[in-house]
């Protein structure tokens, strides 16, 4: 409820209400939700992509549920000046430019009027491979004024990875240098390059986000959640959504989620020692909001673990996967439902695990 004195007088009657409604501002909210997509249809890999059906779905349920769709740059705009939102605001970003997007994804998004954000890594385009978009339809999707393109680096490598003899100085040089040219691919092609960018397979370890905050850039990974005033600018969350992942009560649960107020965590790290398979999270929690009975956090590949709160006041809670994680990529997915119980609150905290002799895993 508002609490300021807008000056109407007990005479000001039916009139003077409505007036009211239309000046005030729209309900705020501490975050929004970030869709992730990557292939359009059903001739590409299902872990990555939508059918068309599902994607047709999901514009619906935007559209039917008083969603809106803003750039992603000015969600990361409010975020970073700690301006307040307003409530269901949606961003919608797709990776790596496949050639689905201009032939599926843009015409949809297109009829809506509806902004979108797509990463691009640019040597598959710049090798002109079959299954990428052309710098010409990027050019042409880009002079609407709705589509905004953006780095994904140039190489799209497993960017934390050093080469072997590589010294951590050579391997700052080498990745700077691949964000860099994607920048300037970006520049030279389109007329814009916005300071934002996805890591390749949501990966980040500690010294690969200071350097892309070193580069200027807000950064996004692919864990789930909501990207909130809680998040880190370095690696805001965003939903994947595939075909397992993408059937419409997923994305609607998805939509309604808000953040959990996480204001610490430890380890900060994604990147695993060689030899911690069960990482300990330990989190501190902004108070108030949640209801603490309803805290659970579910693991990648093992279900539902139950935290332990480490304080009377319930702001502190630890997890830790009962048994190893794999080597690859796992999250702790934590929820706690609000504090009025009208509401689910959510944080995940991924994982990258080498294989136990410390080489890294194959995709």
């Amino acid at each position: 409820m508002f609490q300021r004195n807008f000056g109407l007088s007990p005479r000001a009657g039916l009139a003077g209400l409505l007036l009211l409604w239309l000046v005030l501002p729209a309900r705020a909210a501490d975050h929004a939700v970030i869709l992730l997509y990557h292939h359009f249809g059903s001739d590409t890999p299902p872990s990555t992509s939508v059918t068309l059906e599902q994607f047709d779905r999901h514009l619906d349920l935007l559209a039917n549920n008083g969603y809106r769709v803003w750039p992603l740059a000015r969600i990361a705009d409010h975020l970073r000046a700690h301006r307040t939102l307003p409530d269901k605001v949606v961003a919608i970003t797709v990776d790596d430019a496949y050639v689905s997007v201009w032939r599926e994804a843009w015409p949809r998004l297109r009829t809506r009027g509806w902004p979108f954000t797509v990463f691009v890594a640019t040597d598959p385009v710049d090798r002109n491979l079959s299954a990428m978009m052309s710098w010409a339809q990027m050019r042409e999707m880009a002079a609407t004024g709705l589509v905004t393109f953006a780095n994904h680096s140039r190489s799209h490598d497993h960017l934390i990875r050093r080469r072997p003899d590589e010294s951590k100085a050579q391997w700052r040089a080498r990745v700077r240098a691949d964000l860099q040219h994607a920048q300037s691919r970006l520049q030279q092609e389109l007329h814009a390059a916005p300071r934002l960018f996805a890591y390749p397979y949501g990966e980040y370890d500690r010294a690969l986000r200071t350097l892309v905050g070193d580069l200027g850039y807000t950064a996004f990974g692919q864990q789930s959640g909501p990207a909130s005033v809680y998040s880190d600018l370095l690696a805001l969350p965003r939903y994947p959504l595939a075909e397992q992942y993408a059937d419409l009560d997923a994305v609607r649960e998805k939509l309604q989620a808000g953040a959990l107020p996480v204001v610490r965590v430890r380890p900060d790290d994604p990147l695993l020692a060689v030899d911690d398979a069960r990482p300990r999270l330990t989190v501190t929690l902004q108070p108030g909001g949640y209801d603490p009975d309803t805290l659970a956090c579910y693991i990648s590949g093992q279900g539902r673990v139950q935290p332990r709160w480490l304080d009377a006041a319930h702001t502190r809670f630890e997890v830790r996967a009962p048994r190893p994680l794999p080597a690859g990529r796992s999250r702790y997915n934590c929820t706690a439902q609000t504090a009025s119980g009208g509401g689910w609150l959510w944080y995940s905290q991924p994982w990258i695990r080498r294989n136990p002799d410390g080489s890294w895993y194959r995709e």
